[in-house]
């Protein structure tokens, strides 16, 4: 299994030669199985490169989508596959608050977008799966989904192929003032012994309580949930569009300060754009 971050900033895009090393487009997390199976979380301005690489293979695309909001959707018009012909696209919308399955393509509709849905040459098919059935596969894949917690909800998801687990928990906030959907030992259940846990980390315990209800988590509470659930590796996501890329490195180190005083032997890092992991060389 090889993971490329193709996007992983919060809320916004964010251009600029503070946002270099770390990039500065939306969410979009391209996994690539053993069997050759694509399967990419998000949509957001980093799925517009991917599909510059994807566009030279004539495979299946299996695209999940945590849910509607702007910045996990808005790549999707970009995205070089959906226009070739006859190339499937399967779509597995998030179960979102209101059940709006089909918003990634209707914003390509009338004053929103030059290129209306009903233009595109590929074969998209939608899969609305039953609310109650939380898991699925996808080629060598079994694929589990949970509701986090966020505004209008959405789905997390655990992929688990070719003996690694990879968790992807973004846009969630752990400890909301709103009614929750997942409570924080359910999500440390999903994602025991994950190889990799990538969690929303966009805001630290300093932006609060301004930003508290806002759908996202603090980075303190992301390395929490990593060591409850024995993860492996925590990939901070979701990068604040306020914060530089020194702004970033310094969460990073106020992060592992707290794994080392809880001595233990968890791997944090900041996911970059363009960054890499490889876990059939581990």
């Amino acid at each position: 299994m090889r993971l490329t971050f193709y996007g992983v900033r919060g809320s916004i895009p964010t251009p600029g030669a503070a946002y270099v090393r770390y990039g500065g487009n939306t969410a979009c997390v391209h996994i690539e199985l053993e069997d050759g199976t694509d399967i990419i979380l998000d949509s957001g301005t980093g799925i517009r490169l991917l599909g510059d690489s994807l566009i030279k293979k004539n495979s299946p695309i299996y695209l999940l989508l945590s849910h509607n909001h702007w910045d996990h959707i808005q790549g999707f018009p970009f995205f070089a596959p959906i226009y070739q012909e006859s190339r499937e696209i399967n779509i597995y919308p998030g179960l979102t608050q209101l059940n709006e399955p089909d918003q990634i393509l209707n914003q390509m509709e009338g004053s929103l977008f030059p290129v209306p849905k009903s233009a595109l040459k590929s074969a998209i098919n939608l899969i609305e799966l039953p609310a109650a059935q939380n898991r699925f596969t996808i080629g060598s894949a079994t694929i589990t989904r949970l509701a986090m917690n966020h505004p209008g909800s959405g789905s997390a998801y655990c992929i688990k192929a070719d003996g690694v687990k990879i968790a992807y928990i973004t846009d969630n906030e752990l400890y909301p003032p709103y009614k929750k959907e997942t409570d924080f030992l359910d999500f440390a259940k999903f994602a025991d012994n994950a190889d990799l846990l990538i969690h929303d980390a966009q805001y630290m315990l300093s932006d609060m309580p301004t930003k508290n209800g806002w759908g996202h988590s603090v980075a303190e509470e992301a390395v929490k949930l990593a060591m409850a659930s024995h993860a492996k590796q925590l990939a901070l996501y979701s990068h604040d569009p306020e914060r530089t890329d020194d702004d970033i490195d310094n969460v990073v180190k106020h992060c592992n300060d707290y794994v080392t005083v809880a001595e233990s032997t968890l791997h944090v890092f900041a996911s970059s754009e363009g960054q890499t992991l490889d876990f059939s060389k581990a």
